[in-house]
C-alpha cells in the first residue's frame, strides 16, 4: 500500500511542474490581463510551486523571472527558506533572493 502511495504523490509532483511549466510558457504571448490571470493561477498552488518558481528565477528572463519573483513574493513567508538556500548557492542571485524576502517581510 506504502508504494501507491508514494507512486500517486509522485505523479501529482509531476503534473504540478507540468501545469505550470504550461501557464509559463503562456506568458510568452500574454497580454497584461492573461498575464494577471496565470499569476493568479500560479499562486494558487502555493508552497507546492516555490521550488518550481526558484527555478524559474535562475533560469528565465524577462516576463516569466518577475511573474516568478512576484508569486513568490505573493505565496508568503515560505518561500523565505528556498530564497535563503538560493542566494547561499548562486552568489549572482542574493540580490534577487534579498529583494524578495524584504518584499515578504515587509521591509524594503
Amino acid at each position: 500500500m506504502q508504494a501507491v502511495i508514494a507512486t500517486s504523490t509522485i505523479r501529482e509532483i509531476k503534473d504540478i511542474k507540468f501545469e505550470l511549466s504550461t501557464l509559463f510558457e503562456k506568458l510568452n504571448s500574454a497580454d497584461n490581463s492573461l498575464k494577471s490571470a496565470i499569476e493568479n493561477e500560479i499562486v494558487s498552488y502555493g508552497d507546492l510551486a516555490i521550488e518550481f518558481l526558484i527555478d524559474k528565477l535562475t533560469g528565465s528572463k524577462g516576463v516569466q523571472r518577475g511573474v516568478a519573483a512576484m508569486s513568490l513574493i505573493r505565496i508568503g513567508e515560505n518561500a523565505i527558506k528556498p530564497l535563503r538556500q538560493l542566494a547561499d548557492a548562486n552568489k549572482n542571485f542574493v540580490w534577487v533572493s534579498d529583494y524578495i524576502i524584504k518584499e515578504i517581510e515587509g521591509t524594503f
